[in-house]
């Protein structure tokens, strides 16, 4: 989509085709004659778009339609393309720059991270509990998996990044390790779509890791609780791998208010 006739308000952004978009970030749109029921012209677009990208196989790096040839081909305004345009770039989609036109690019991770750190500013000890319950199902429950795939170079390294605590020069530092190993741990399994949405949850991990905590205790409990952990996953031990996993993922709970 070039900018013949000036670039679309605010876009930029990714490759979300598998997301349904919401409503559009602008002014309500009016129904569309030919709209699904419940959907606005700009919300039907938007659909038509993502179909439109799927049918004929573009990907990351090539190029829409331009902004005139949208307009003709769906019988749209300038002003619905535009607001079409917005949904995709809110869902990372595409990113549209002036004279260069509408890109399928794929920011979806990006983007789902930006909105789960929006929603995620205050942790209460609810969210505490769901958060580390959902924690314990990936590194404690999947435990048979962990050991099957494990290998003394995944333990040397899990090793190596919890020795890096000792030297973290704050406390957003020490959080970003301890995530850090967790991530790496999760990654033995080797499924890409469970390491995905861990790292969806990084904010409010982060946010969990660091509360009620200081530099010397990430360097000196945390630390062990890790060494522990990590000396059971080495001695192929599942019963004491499980024990200290919880204890590790409980501990700290009393830091947040109901």
């Amino acid at each position: 989509m070039r900018e013949e006739d000036g670039p679309p308000p605010g876009v930029e952004g990714n490759t979300g085709l598998s997301a349904k978009p919401g409503t559009s970030t602008g002014a309500a749109a009016p129904r569309s004659v030919g709209a699904p029921s419940g959907l606005s012209a700009v919300e039907d677009l938007a659909e038509k778009l993502r179909a439109l990208i799927a049918s004929e196989g573009l990907r990351v790096g090539d190029s829409l339609p331009t902004e005139r040839e949208l307009c003709d081909r769906f019988r749209a305004s300038r002003n619905t393309v535009r607001e079409a345009m917005r949904i995709l770039k809110a869902y990372g989609i595409v990113t549209v720059r002036p004279k260069v036109g509408a890109t399928i690019v794929d920011d979806r991770m990006e983007r789902a991270l930006e909105l789960f750190s929006f929603n995620t500013l205050e942790v209460s000890r609810k969210t505490f509990s769901d958060i580390q319950g959902f924690r314990g199902l990936l590194e404690i429950a999947s435990v048979d998996l962990i050991f099957d795939r494990v290998a003394r170079a995944d333990i040397a390294e899990l090793r190596e990044i919890n020795e890096r605590l000792r030297g973290a020069a704050s406390c957003d530092e020490a959080a970003e390790i301890d995530f850090r190993l967790h991530t790496r741990l999760i990654a033995v399994m080797g499924n890409k779509a469970i390491l995905d949405v861990y790292k969806i949850m990084k904010p409010v991990i982060l946010r969990i890791m660091a509360t009620g905590k200081t530099q010397q205790i990430y360097a000196t409990e945390t630390l062990g609780e890790h060494a522990t952990i990590l000396d059971a996953l080495e001695a192929r031990d599942r019963l004491a791998y499980q024990y200290r996993m919880r204890a590790h993922l409980q501990a700290g709970g009393g830091n947040f208010d109901p």
